[in-house]
């Protein structure tokens, strides 16, 4: 089985062929950071245009590395939502049009879904297992008990983790986006000299919230003397905002770890994904935390913790398996939930 992945949901334009043996014969991406940088986060007319401008390119270098023509493919999956509305529509069309063309199944496949299986694709994970997704615009605790089979712990009640790197880095002038300088800044600070809130630690369930530590943070920055942060104010600020966000994390997955093992009887499994995931302070952080609480633990590699087309690819052959394909008259969705059963949030794992 081979299924080429399309992926256009925000920022990055990707496309690889992966095979239903696991195998990733190509992964193609094309970052818009560039594009994006002098307006410091992301504008979503210029990401739509650059789609269009990129995607059939992308798409050709991607079946010229997996070695294949369009004739060989038994599927096309593209993103199908949630995300920026302008690049979801242009991947899906193109999807649909290759698979059209072709006379081949076309998998919807939901962002989210794309990290959520991942680790099933680099490290065969089983079901199931705890999911703490973490990325620019979703921040959610979720029990993955199998395809298409979802169950949300938690999520955020304001902003996403991702999102508070980066207004933290652009408070402190470091540019977009936020997560790699304000994680390289962090390593050469002193994370206790400011001190930051743990929003939501201690508390019962699974929610994460951080919009007070984005205020602690202006405010630490206001309170120090005439002319801005310098060189090590902003190390150490990093530094405390890194330690003071991957606290609160770590809290509210540990509650989540009690709750799968009230329900799951399995050797215990915590996972991690998302684009905050490539940050390796956090990755050492759940490690001890889930070898303290005896789960094993999966971090996929960082290049496939961004967006990327072999999530989706990946998530087309399971869904595929399965039977579950979508018709030429899908819709896209600039929100589409993993779980739409659980209780209604404005910011439960669809803001884009």
């Amino acid at each position: 089985m081979r299924v080429l992945g399309i992926e256009t949901s925000c920022d990055e334009t990707a496309a690889a062929v992966v095979t239903g043996e696991r195998r990733v014969l190509a992964d193609v991406v094309r970052s818009q950071l560039e594009d994006h940088a002098p307006y410091g986060g992301i504008v979503p007319e210029i990401a739509a245009r650059a789609h269009i401008e990129a995607l059939d390119g992308i798409i050709a270098e991607a079946m010229d590395r997996a070695g294949i023509g369009f004739d060989a493919l038994d599927a096309v999956a593209a993103t199908g939502g949630p995300g920026l509305i302008g690049g979801v529509i242009v991947g899906v069309m193109t999807g649909k049009a290759i698979a059209a063309a072709r006379g081949i199944p076309f998998v919807a496949v939901n962002h989210l879904e794309g990290h959520a299986l991942t680790p099933r694709l680099t490290d065969d994970a089983g079901f199931p297992y705890l999911l703490l997704l973490v990325s620019g615009g979703h921040c959610q605790l979720l029990i993955i008990e199998g395809v298409a089979r979802y169950r949300r712990l938690g999520t955020t009640i304001d902003d996403a983790v991702g999102e508070a790197f980066d207004k933290t880095a652009k408070m402190l002038g470091l540019g977009y986006p936020g997560g790699p300088v304000v994680e390289d800044r962090a390593a050469h600070g002193d994370g206790a000299r400011f001190t930051l809130p743990r929003p939501m630690k201690g508390r019962p369930g699974c929610d994460f919230s951080f919009s007070g530590l984005k205020t602690a943070v202006r405010h630490a920055i206001e309170a120090l003397p005439a002319g801005g942060p310098g060189p090590e104010d902003i190390a150490d600020l990093c530094a405390a905002f890194q330690h003071a966000a991957s606290d609160a994390l770590c809290d509210r997955t540990r509650n989540a770890m009690e709750i799968f093992r009230d329900r799951h009887a399995e050797p215990p499994t915590l996972v991690v994904a998302g684009g905050v995931a490539a940050n390796l302070y956090l990755r050492q952080a759940l490690q001890v935390l889930a070898t303290d609480q005896g789960f094993d633990f999966i971090a996929p590699p960082q290049q496939l913790c961004t967006d990327n087309g072999a999530m989706i690819a990946w998530a087309g052959v399971e869904r595929l398996r399965l039977g579950l394909t979508d018709g030429l008259d899908f819709a896209p969705r600039p929100r589409w939930p993993l779980d739409p059963d659980a209780p209604k949030a404005a910011f439960a794992g669809v803001k884009a």
